[in-house]
């Protein structure tokens, strides 16, 4: 076996089986929580988000979905203001992710680190896909 890879030739049969897009360790300051101590004051989320996209040929960016209109929405949950709760922030960030008609499935995870004394990053997973 070869190390360099081969370009396929015209006429090898090969399928397009998957496509995924990541986002991990996004870090944004965030208005969030239920408690009294969590309003008005913003705490660090650390997002991690993966898309499995419908497969085919990417060749440009349009083929895909780019990066930062992932980190975008991110971004824009938290530009709209305070939310109670991890799981909904989670929540609004997987449907944002699913308006893009190439996405098929988003899992979105969010840590909350320094919310729970002695635990490194409690947080949530969502996971939202089309029928």
């Amino acid at each position: 076996m070869s190390a360099t890879p081969l370009p396929l030739a015209a006429g090898d049969a090969t399928r397009h089986e998957g496509l995924t897009v990541f986002v991990r360790g996004l870090t944004v300051q965030a208005s969030i929580g239920i408690h009294d101590h969590e309003l008005n004051r913003l705490q660090t989320l650390v997002i991690d988000v993966t898309l499995t996209l419908v497969p085919g040929p990417v060749e440009r960016l349009g083929d895909t979905v780019s990066y930062e209109d992932v980190a975008a929405a991110a971004r824009a949950i938290v530009a709209a203001g305070h939310i109670g709760l991890v799981e909904t922030f989670a929540q609004r960030l997987a449907v944002a992710c699913l308006d893009d008609a190439r996405v098929q499935r988003c899992a979105v995870r969010i840590e909350k680190p320094g919310a729970l004394e002695g635990v490194v990053a409690p947080g949530c997973e969502v996971v939202l896909a089309r029928e």
